[in-house]
């Protein structure tokens, strides 16, 4: 029997009391509701394809039996770039991933993601939550005539920065490099000469083997050693710089969200945030393992970026982010929010937190 979180008793009460203390429809009077998901990545994936199976098996239970969530694995119902789309349109009534699958429409929508440099988990969910970063993902969207509604749904922790088949020794070893990289951080590495490509995750060790790629980030080391990267490439590279954080979003057709009942609505929102702690928990408790198991087992080689290679990555983030900011009014406005949140935090976590010594080479 599967043990029940403290998290998840904290939601039954909530759920519980919110029904019966405010008058609100009891789940009896309820429209009942299924929410059809598909998700970008296989639920196989710890973390990743976990988070929004944890809320699926609870959702019903916690409803009263009027909410209900089926999930579909990736390109079983629709392909995963093209759920934003979906949903918009009525076609599924949600979908799970990340809002940076949509960045070729929607700049800023990387923010919502992972950003270079960026806020680890507690900070980036300070300002999503507490911030105005929700309030700006939202916006986001509705700017564009989006019928969706977003939530935030889970966090992990930060990623490797690359499994590479040869040595990193200097930024020049980067120039006409083939290698899958995601997001704002792809676009730092183009910057540095790198040849940059995006490839779903289930392709990569297929590129690797091919020698289409000499080198690719994915997600943290309990992923990608499941995926069977170090079979090829034997080199894993940290900090994960370009990642430090990652958020995941569920997106829910508006007329469906429109449709649900106050309690419905709060059941889901307060559900995604327990589901939020419980995949950043869950998620921390994994990585040291398998990082010594890489090393003892598979033979793999654990390196830490210098201070100049970080200095060149950072330059060219920057450079990025002042470029897009100069072709994007929103993503300026985005960036700009972030940056004077990050600058307020700076003080208290520079006072707050103990100095973080670099591991030992």
């Amino acid at each position: 029997m599967k043990k029940i979180s403290v998290a998840i008793i904290c939601v039954f009460l909530f759920a519980v009391i919110f029904g019966l203390s405010t008058g609100q429809a009891s789940a009896e009077d309820e429209k009942k509701i299924l929410l059809k998901v598909p998700m970008a990545y296989p639920s196989a994936l710890p973390g990743l394809g976990t988070t929004i199976i944890w809320m699926a098996e609870r959702i019903e239970l916690l409803s009263g039996g009027t909410l209900k969530i089926k999930i579909y694995e990736p390109g079983k119902l629709i392909p995963a770039f093209e759920m934003l789309d979906a949903v918009h349109a009525g076609k599924v009534n949600a979908c799970y991933g990340v809002s940076g699958y949509w960045a070729g429409k929607f700049p800023a929508a990387d923010f919502f993601t992972a950003v270079p440099f960026g806020p680890e988990s507690s900070e980036y969910i300070a300002w999503i939550y507490y911030g105005n970063g929700m309030k700006l993902w939202q916006q986001m969207y509705d700017d564009k005539g989006m019928n969706v509604k977003a939530l935030l749904a889970g966090v992990l922790p930060p990623e490797t920065s690359g499994w590479y088949v040869k040595e990193i020794n200097s930024v020049e070893d980067f120039k006409g490099l083939p290698i899958r990289f995601f997001g704002l951080g792809g676009k730092a590495l183009q910057k540095l000469g790198a040849s940059v490509t995006l490839i779903p995750g289930g392709e990569i060790f297929a590129a690797l083997e091919k020698k289409a790629i000499e080198g690719s980030e994915f997600s943290m080391p309990a992923i990608d050693t499941k995926l069977g990267f170090y079979k090829i490439a034997k080199y894993n590279y940290f900090p994960g710089w370009h990642q430090q954080a990652t958020l995941f979003e569920l997106l829910i057709n508006k007329d469906v969200w429109n449709s649900m009942s106050d309690r419905q609505r709060m059941l889901i929102e307060v559900l995604c945030k327990a589901s939020t702690l419980d995949t950043m928990a869950y998620a921390e408790s994994i990585q040291a393992k398998v990082l010594l198991e890489n090393v003892n087992k598979h033979g793999v080689t654990n390196k830490y970026w210098s201070d100049e290679m970080l200095a060149h990555f950072q330059k060219a983030w920057e450079e990025v982010a002042a470029e897009n900011s100069a072709k994007d009014a929103f993503f300026k406005t985005v960036w700009d929010d972030l940056q004077a949140f990050r600058s307020e935090y700076k003080i208290w976590k520079d006072y707050g937190f103990l100095p973080r010594p670099k591991p030992a080479q």
